[in-house]
């Protein structure tokens, strides 16, 4: 990723800064009719910092969009200096910190976001596009993990024959997921997408960054505009799945993507296979067969509808991180740190701490 393709918006050396993410949308104690508002805290920690250490986090996703308002993310990094970075193109927004040698290196955001249901009727077709071209194009792109050629144009026409609509391709990509993958526990974190390599050995298993990227792919090579929006579950599920939703204020581990494709006269639409596998994996009793009514629920429900206990990052791929040494890596949902040693596991709680907390702080439903 080009850093000239940014937008810096903030940069300084103090202990402390607060960042608006967009406008004051709503008094802090109020939401506006069916909106929900969390403070999500991220608490980053380099266990073993050597010589200068940078560390870089997720913002929430710096677009407005029908399900979800960023009223702000502030960040503290004592002793060091951060910046929050832009790219616009995929929403992308990075808190960047910079911690010199000899300084414990904690970087602390806290996001207050406004989220909410949305579903989009499927049967009510607008005339014109709700995206420009350049945006479209964009969302057809290949990148490192998502190729549309080889065998991922095959296995997409194969899928989508006979279809005549964005709808009908759509569709035809997300039952194709749900009846030929498999959600994989031992898959570790959210998994990596390289969906060729799922393809061409049959291994079409994985968690939602891989089972959600195989759908972005194979709609991209059949025409149909669609990204990966990475984010984390904030909430419990109230559509009454256990599975799809987070247990408790603690969300370290509730990391979440989910798949939009745009269909032509109804705009981006969600869509997330990768769910409904994990319910039939995951939803009590574990272990659900497709045709079990919980399983055929959501893969009704999770076909142009998202629910609002989650909020998104962004929509990004392929990225170089702003002042990093190391390669770029393929998408930001985790926070990522680096030191004089090279790039840090996100993942290894021996060297990398973080925590993140979640909390409702206000609800209007009416």
């Amino acid at each position: 990723m080009n850093r000239r393709d940014f937008l810096h918006t903030m940069s300084a050396l103090s202990a402390s800064l607060a960042l608006p993410g967009a406008r004051q949308l709503f008094a802090e104690a109020t939401a506006p009719s069916g909106w929900r508002t969390f403070e999500v805290t991220t608490r980053i920690e380099v266990l073993k910092p050597s010589g200068p250490t940078r560390i870089w986090a997720p913002a929430a996703l710096t677009a407005k969009t029908p399900f979800q308002r960023t009223v702000s993310n502030k960040f503290q990094a004592a002793g060091g200096s951060v910046e929050k970075v832009q790219r616009k193109t995929d929403g992308l927004g990075i808190i960047s910190a910079r911690f010199p040698e000899g300084v414990s290196p904690v970087l602390i955001v806290t996001s207050r976001v406004a989220t909410k249901d949305y579903t989009v009727d499927l049967s009510h077709r607008e005339e014109g596009s709700r995206a420009s071209r350049d945006e479209l194009n964009y969302f057809t792109r290949s990148t490192t993990l998502l190729p549309t050629d080889g065998i991922v144009k095959e296995t997409a026409i194969e899928i989508t024959k006979g279809a005549t609509t964005d709808v009908d391709k759509a569709r035809a990509i997300y039952q194709w997921i749900v009846e030929n993958t498999a959600r994989n526990p031992k898959t570790r974190g959210c998994g990596v997408g390289d969906i060729r390599f799922m393809l061409e050995s049959k291994d079409l298993t994985g968690k939602c960054a891989d089972l959600n990227a195989l759908y972005v792919g194979l709609a991209r090579a059949a025409g149909l505009p669609a990204r990966d929006v990475y984010g984390i579950r904030v909430a419990k599920s109230e559509l009454g799945y256990k599975s799809l939703g987070a247990s408790t204020e603690k969300i370290t581990k509730a990391q979440h993507c989910r798949a939009e494709a745009f269909i032509d006269g109804l705009g981006w639409t969600a869509m997330d296979p990768a769910d409904v596998r994990k319910v039939m994996l995951e939803e009590p009793p574990g272990g659900l067969p497709l045709a079990d009514d919980k399983v055929m629920s959501a893969r009704k429900a999770l076909f142009g509808a998202s629910e609002g206990n989650w909020i998104a990052y962004n929509a990004g791929h392929d990225l170089t991180l702003p002042g990093a040494a190391s390669p770029h890596i393929d998408f930001l949902m985790y926070p990522q740190a680096e030191t004089a040693n090279g790039r840090l596991d996100s993942l290894d709680a021996d060297s990398f701490k973080y925590e993140i907390t979640s909390r409702e702080i206000a609800q209007n439903k009416a």
